[in-house]
């Protein structure tokens, strides 16, 4: 199944870069981030055996969780052209952005959903059942809507001010975003590690903690939280002083 997933990953990705090719548009990768890992479910559920309550749950659960990111960041950016970050790619290599980007963005994105994916794909090779009603499942599954309802609540605030003309310009300060500067990618850290505590009852799963790291540190080191810091510190001149009092990424009180 390993390879199976990475076959189909692959394709996924050729597939993503002509399309971008076609749109002289990279973030649709964006879009499709989050349909990997339901592509990845699919192929385990119809070829595994035997298909069990546990597997099924964990497959739905990820289904939940791409299906509601692709809807949204395909709303969001929709008719809005290519991002910003790459905007800035393809004005820096030039011609040389078309195969440059089919690496450094859709190859290693799929790269990065197969190995982010391995607690999902060891469980759903399991040969021994586990029961979906365990404790430790049903943990899991409540830290995954915890994760999932923070990630989703931050993305709809962040919409609905952004979609009222007296808050241009302005920083984003309230609601979930009082206590972190970054909501939506907590809350996707979160998810995965929800994701990961569900699979973990399944055998030889406890070697794959290293996927809900990754995503962590991704989002808190690499694409996810410096990219953006950086871009609204040189956009919105208050930020300076929002960032001073609100946490970075773990939800806590602001500062005096």
């Amino acid at each position: 199944m390993l390879l199976l997933s990475a076959v189909i990953l692959l394709a996924f990705a050729v597939v993503q870069w002509v399309i971008s090719l076609a749109a002289r548009d990279a973030s649709i990768a964006d879009r499709f981030w989050g349909l990997g890992f339901i592509l990845v479910c699919v192929a385990g559920l119809r070829t595994v055996d035997p298909v069990t309550p546990h597997k099924v749950l964990l497959a739905g659960l990820v289904f939940l969780w791409g299906a509601r990111l692709a809807i949204y960041i395909t709303w969001r950016n929709w008719e809005k052209g290519e991002d910003y970050r790459y905007r800035a790619m393809r004005a820096h290599h030039g011609a040389r952005f078309a195969w440059i980007s089919f690496f450094t963005v859709f190859l290693l994105q799929g790269f990065l959903t197969w190995f982010i994916a391995l607690p999902i794909q060891i469980t759903l090779m399991a040969e021994n059942a586990v029961p979906a009603e365990s404790a430790l499942v049903m943990a899991g599954t409540l830290v995954f809507g915890a994760g999932l309802f923070i990630e989703a609540l931050g993305d709809w605030q962040l919409a609905r001010f952004k979609a009222n003309p007296e808050n241009a310009g302005k920083v984003m300060d309230q609601g979930l975003w009082r206590y972190t500067r970054h909501p939506n990618y907590f809350g996707e850290a979160v998810v995965w590690w929800g994701l990961f505590l569900v699979a973990l009852p399944a055998p030889n799963v406890g070697f794959t903690i290293l996927s809900p790291i990754v995503m962590t540190l991704l989002l808190l080191k690499v694409s996810g939280v410096p990219l953006l810091e950086k871009r609204m510190a040189e956009t919105r001149p208050a930020y300076q002083e929002y960032a001073r009092k609100t946490p970075a990424f773990f939800p806590w009180r602001p500062r005096a």
